[in-house]
This record gives C-alpha cells, sequence and structure tokens, in this order.
C-alpha cells in the first residue's frame, strides 16, 4: 500500500491555492486597496481620538462605567483602577491603545457580519448546512494561516490583522445568534403570526429581543477571540502589546514579555467582565 502511495502523483493542491490567491489578488485589487486604504484612516481616527483622551481621565471614565454596569459594585472598578495605571506605569499606554482599537474594530466588523449571517442560517435550513461547515474550517483552520491571504491581499499592517480577526472570530456571533432565535418558545412565534405579524416585524421585536442574552454572550466570545488574535497578528506588523510580547520572544527577554503579556491579560479581563455584565445586568 505505501509503495502504491509512493508511486501515485500528489494533489497539486498547494498549487491550486496560490493561484487561486494570486487571482484574487489581482483580480479583487480594486476593492482590496480601498478596503486597506478606509480601515487604515479608520483604526488612525479611532487611535488619535483615543490618544487625545489624558491616560488619568481614561482610566477614572473605564473606573465609573465599570462601578455602575457592575450594579454599584467596586471590584471590576477597582481592578480597572488598578490594572491600568500599571500598563501606563509600564510605559505600555500607546500599545494599550493600539490594542484596544484593533479589537474594537474587529469585533465591531464580525458584529455586523455574523449577525445577519446568524439570523439567515435561523431561518433557513439550507443556510444551515452550508455556512455550518464553513464555520467549521474557520474555527479548526490554525490561526497563523490566516496570515498568509491577510497579507497577499493587504499587504503588511494593521489591516490584515483585522482580517485575520474577522475570520477567527466572528463564528461565535453566527451560531450563537442562530442558536438564540432556534430556542424562542414557538408559542411566542405563533401569537406573532396571529397577531398579522410581518417577518421584519416578528424579528425585531420577537425573536432577536427574546434571543438577546444568547446573541450577547456570542458576542462575548467573539471580543475575547479577536483579543487573542493580537500576537498573532503582531506578526504582520499590527502594532500594540502583541507586537511588545513578539519583541521580547524574538530577543529571548523574559522580563519586558511578561510585562507586555500581563497587560493583555489586564485588558482581556476588563474587556470580559465588561461585555458579560451588559447583557447579565438587564437581565435581571
Amino acid at each position: 500500500m505505501l509503495n502504491f502511495m509512493e508511486n501515485v502523483e500528489a494533489i497539486p493542491v498547494s498549487d491550486w491555492t496560490a493561484n487561486f490567491v494570486s487571482w484574487l489578488t489581482d483580480t479583487f485589487a480594486f476593492l482590496f486597496d480601498p478596503i486597506k486604504d478606509g480601515l487604515g484612516d479608520l483604526m488612525d481616527v479611532i487611535t488619535s481620538g483615543l490618544d487625545a483622551i489624558p491616560p488619568v481621565i481614561f482610566i477614572l471614565l473605564v473606573a465609573i462605567l465599570a462601578f455602575f454596569m457592575t450594579g454599584r459594585k467596586f471590584g471590576l472598578a477597582v481592578f480597572s483602577i488598578v490594572g491600568l495605571l500599571f500598563i501606563w506605569n509600564q510605559g505600555l499606554w500607546d500599545q494599550l491603545i493600539d490594542t484596544f482599537t484593533l479589537v474594537l474594530t474587529s469585533s465591531i466588523l464580525c458584529i455586523i457580519i455574523g449577525i445577519p449571517i446568524g439570523i439567515l442560517m435561523s431561518k433557513s435550513k439550507i443556510a444551515q448546512t452550508i455556512i455550518t461547515p464553513i464555520l467549521d474550517f474557520m474555527q479548526t483552520m490554525p490561526a497563523f494561516v490566516y496570515l498568509i491571504p491577510a497579507v497577499a491581499f493587504f499587504s503588511i499592517g494593521v489591516v490584515p490583522g483585522i482580517f485575520a480577526s474577522l475570520i477567527f472570530a466572528t463564528p461565535p456571533t453566527v451560531r450563537f445568534t442562530n442558536l438564540g432565535i432556534r430556542q424562542v418558545s414557538e408559542e411566542l412565534v405563533e401569537a406573532a403570526d396571529a397577531f398579522g405579524s410581518t417577518g421584519p416585524q416578528k424579528l425585531f421585536k420577537v425573536e432577536l429581543p427574546m434571543a438577546k442574552y444568547t446573541i450577547m454572550a456570542g458576542i462575548n466570545q467573539t471580543v475575547m477571540l479577536a483579543l487573542s488574535m493580537v500576537v498573532i497578528a503582531s506578526m504582520i506588523g499590527a502594532p500594540g502589546l502583541g507586537r511588545e510580547v513578539l519583541s521580547s520572544l524574538q530577543r529571548a527577554q523574559v522580563g519586558p514579555g511578561f510585562v507586555a503579556g500581563l497587560s493583555i491579560v489586564v485588558l482581556a479581563i476588563i474587556i470580559d467582565r465588561f461585555t458579560q455584565n451588559i447583557y447579565k445586568d438587564r437581565s435581571k
């Protein structure tokens, strides 16, 4: 059997993939270039706006927001103050803003793309059958692989990092939106039909409100996955804390690498608690 396989010519999947990506790059250059420029300008605007806020004011705003979002509890507010002051003290404030901008932009794009696809899946079994294996592929393919076409389409920089984050982080929003709408009580849907609700009315006034907590859980996972791409995206030029980790790894500098990694952990905990409390508090 082994001898037989040795004599069989390998299927040129690698060549097919390379040719396909080259064709996409050449054919749709007119589309990729404006996307690159537009996202790059958007990132610059957001980063400049956040940089214009003094760190002390920014930290206080985060703490106040955390205090009210958690039902007037001090835990998250105190952690936010201590954690963000630590990052500022370590001279990583600018990198923190770059990382937050990357995560914020990626997450918003994932939500804009993911929720409509999830709604489509919930309404069509055919769409669910087609999209589910695509989502499986997106979640199981190693994240490093996404960097190759991202660089081919958008060159080096922050935009290919956003592209890779989109592929990696969108599936949870799609899956949870589909799940949440499908779990809506059939009695409520039948009642909406009995009152003569149109499809859009039933979707926006019954199904999405009832599924919002499930959808928000998916958004939480999407945001955390987008944050997990920070270090990987730094390999193709994305700025932020991930670049500090990568630089420390290349130079075998344990101390700076640990500080940058700890800063990512602080940001991850703050973002995770914020997104959790958005739907937890409203469900009470």
